[in-house]
């Protein structure tokens, strides 16, 4: 958590081709020359190791901010609105044809790259660059709050793991409001889009999952259970040898609301992503599986935190109760339910180490949506309130399905901010009066680095044979 993006990428462009602007001259040029620096940044992110990713966002977010007010600016243009106080003119020449190869868009081969596809609108290039934004500030959550899940280091300090926490809230919320923007501006479009990456349920899917996961950042700042787990799996962790850990009262009930909301946004991305269609118009399996988890996720938490109000009360019956709602709506069986030898028990340990050694390389770790980190606190839960129970109150366990049919409403805690789109400065404009001092020709390219990557192995190969496949006097493999 949060969800894995991956960055689309885009080929050449020059807005020289199809667009003039009367007032500024020099805005076209400016345009495609930075453009041409984001395409660029895309592709240098794509081939970079995963582990070398996350320190290049803030080079990648840094350019598309640089190049969206030159983007806004043209298509301000088109319609003669002024932009800083100055009236832009821009003329359509010729129809505009761009390329960007989505990321979230089903693959119709598994295995295969997903090809491009061709916008011919200004709007839609907008729409991927923005969408990029979003993208990134999730991304820059994830790479902030990896730390706190790895067991291979020196555990956090409090005032450290609460900032990582702010910080990448702080970037959820960024991106929620990025993706609401892009919703709320494809209100008024009557063309279709050209895949699903861009379509307006796809941006409030993505605008709500944001704000699922940063509500759910609200309630791990201050949920030392998840600490609690992780520090017990860490080899090199002392604490243990001269204290037991702390865990402070919590405000259970208040974070079971929030997690009940956290789980109401989910289910309306979910729904989103669901209605996306079939075909070109349908959104990748890991993206839908993801966001379901995240609905799953939510609500087990809740039911934790219901369980720990009960407990906190003295009724370790339906604290029980709870957990095992919890496991359930994880899909989860209880140890409690059945003991001995279990394939699903077999499965569910081989996946908790899978996951932790993704999360030690820092590649694709958190896809389940925070299932397994939670499924570990309730089964460390079950456990101690079980022995409890058996030993001392031996109180009856209430059975899921009463307490599931008492569980209230959510509790909204943030509120999405109206995204405030860049826009060029007055000076920047006036130094675009000038005419340009060289042709735009920055991107002419015969070949795409992005194409040749995607063809460098063939599929079948052996590793370290892909040389013999190709012909000397082609390009192509044989």
């Amino acid at each position: 958590m949060p969800f894995p993006f991956t960055l689309p990428t885009t080929s050449s462009f020059s807005f020289s081709s199809s667009f003039t602007c009367e007032s500024h001259p020099s805005l076209t040029l400016n345009a495609s020359t930075h453009r041409g620096v984001v395409k660029d940044s895309l592709k240098k992110h794509k081939r970079l190791p995963a582990v070398s990713q996350g320190p290049n966002l803030p080079s990648v977010l840094a350019n598309l901010n640089t190049y969206l007010p030159y983007l806004l600016a043209i298509d301000a243009g088109l319609s003669n609105k002024t932009v800083s106080g100055e009236e832009v003119s821009v003329v359509l020449t010729s129809t505009p044809t761009l390329e960007w190869r989505p990321t979230l868009s089903d693959h119709g081969i598994p295995g295969k790259e997903i090809a491009r596809v061709k916008i011919q609108s200004l709007e839609y290039e907008l729409f991927f660059a923005l969408s990029i934004v979003g993208y990134t500030h999730t991304l820059l959550a994830r790479s902030t709050l990896h730390p706190l899940y790895v067991t291979s280091g020196v555990p956090l300090s409090t005032q450290a793991r609460t900032t990582a926490i702010t910080t990448a809230t702080k970037h959820l919320l960024d991106a929620a409001s990025v993706h609401d923007y892009l919703a709320r501006r494809a209100e008024g479009l009557a063309t279709i889009p050209p895949c699903a990456d861009i379509t307006q349920s796809t941006a409030r899917a993505m605008s709500s999952l944001a704000l699922a996961e940063a509500t759910l950042l609200a309630v791990l700042k201050d949920d030392p259970y998840p600490a609690v787990v992780a520090q017990d799996r860490n080899e090199n962790d002392r604490e243990w040898m001269y204290k037991a850990p702390e865990i402070p009262k919590v405000r259970a009930h208040l974070f079971a609301r929030l997690c009940l909301a956290a789980a109401d946004h989910a289910a309306q991305a979910s729904s989103l992503c669901q209605s996306a269609g079939k075909g070109p118009s349908k959104l990748n399996e890991g993206l839908l599986r993801y966001v379901e988890d995240l609905r799953k996720t939510s609500r087990a938490k809740a039911c934790r935190f219901f369980g720990i109000d009960a407990e906190l009360s003295g009724q370790t019956g339906n604290a029980l109760g709870w957990l095992r709602c919890g496991l359930q709506e994880l899909g989860i069986e209880s140890k409690e339910s059945k003991k001995g030898l279990s394939l699903s028990r077999m499965k569910k340990d081989w996946t908790e180490r899978r996951e932790d050694k993704k999360v030690e390389r820092g590649t694709n770790w958190g896809a389940d949506a925070g299932k397994l980190e939670e499924t570990r606190v309730i089964e460390m839960l079950e456990a101690k309130w079980t022995k409890i129970n058996d030993t001392m109150l031996t109180q009856t366990v209430t059975p899921p399905g009463t307490l599931l049919a008492s569980l209230p409403s959510g509790r909204d805690l943030h509120t999405i901010k109206p995204y405030q789109a860049p826009e060029l400065s007055r000076e920047l404009l006036e130094a675009m009066r000038t005419p340009p001092d060289r042709p735009d020709d920055y991107e002419n390219e015969q070949w795409s680095s992005d194409e040749q990557t995607a063809v460098d192995v063939p599929v079948g190969a052996f590793p370290g044979t892909q040389g013999e496949y190709q012909s000397g006097s082609t390009r192509s493999y044989y």
